[in-house]
């Protein structure tokens, strides 16, 4: 006869066909168990219409106001809102100036290397939002481009504010006196360094007009004011489009302070330069050299 105990089947050895048919019966009707299974692991029936039954009779009204679910779900869409938001205002890389947005001017600044300097109170800016904090210059996706053509419309054309340099020699007029010193000077200060600009307004050569500090050490120098200082430029003098910030009066006090010390531009010949032909008026100051020439043109034009 067959003994079943639970799950396993107990039989002793059976002598007579119908007894071990019946064993082979009862055998066949019990489920053989895997050794370390579980009543858990039974195959669940109807897993479908289970799952379809559980969310009826589920109380979604508490579900997601129960606080393991719900502070979760909070911190994430926090999380991710403060995140797009913090990019868009810090860590959007603006490539043009096209791309500064109105409400932009008067209220930020812009970081960035400065990758060309073309002339003595201008220069291209690689906006670089974040400076090394955000990866610029050791994260590979993130170097300033070196290729001429890598840099074309990824650049932005910065005008220094408050201040006139000499000209140098371009569209068929002679380069002022001290316009190539004033170059060279800004050229070394600025030429591969990282700036901050504070923007003030976009002119009508689309350059971004904008104060500009430069680190050295430990200390941020306006360059404006220290092209002021080495009598390297003037104070602008324009009737409309000047801007200064709130450093007018500082930036005409060191003009008058290099005209005293006769640094620069404002430095009175020597005498083999005067044996030269060299002049001792005044110097001529980049808005005068302005004015003559676009005086000039008029008359050929009218002529």
């Amino acid at each position: 006869m067959c003994t079943v105990f639970d799950d396993v089947i107990l039989h002793p050895k059976l002598r007579s066909s119908s007894g071990s048919s019946l064993c082979r019966d009862t055998f066949a009707k019990q489920t053989m168990r895997w050794p370390w299974s579980g009543e858990d692991d039974d195959p669940k029936k109807g897993g479908f219409s289970t799952w379809v039954a559980s969310l009826k009779t589920t109380d979604w009204s508490t579900t997601f106001t129960e606080p393991r679910t719900l502070i979760p779900s909070l911190v994430l869409t926090i999380s991710t809102i403060a995140g797009a938001r913090l990019y868009k205002t810090y860590l959007r890389r603006i490539p043009t100036v096209n791309h500064i947005k109105p409400d932009y001017f008067r209220r930020r600044s812009l970081f960035g290397q400065v990758t060309s300097v073309g002339d003595a109170d201008n220069f291209r800016l690689f906006h670089t939002p974040g400076g090394r904090m955000a990866g610029w210059g050791w994260l590979p996706w993130k170097r300033v481009p070196t290729k001429r053509e890598d840099l074309t419309k990824q650049t932005l054309h910065i005008r220094i504010a408050g201040v006139d340099a000499p000209e140098l020699a371009h569209w068929g007029r002679e380069a002022q006196p001290y316009s190539k010193e004033a170059l060279d000077w800004l050229t070394s200060l600025t030429l591969n360094k990282r700036v901050r600009a504070y923007i003030y307004r976009r002119d009508q050569y689309d350059r971004v007009v904008a104060q500009v500090y430069v680190r050295r050490w430990f200390f941020k120098k306006d360059v404006g004011l220290e092209m002021l200082k080495m009598g390297l430029a003037t104070v602008y003098e324009a009737k409309s489009g000047a801007e200064f910030g709130t450093a007018e009066a500082q930036y005409r006090a060191a003009e008058d302070k290099a005209r005293d010390r006769k640094v620069g531009m404002w430095a009175k010949p020597s005498l083999i330069q005067r044996l030269g032909g060299a002049s001792t008026k005044a110097p001529e100051s980049p808005r005068e050299y302005k004015n003559r020439h676009t005086a000039a043109d008029k008359q050929k034009k009218a002529g």
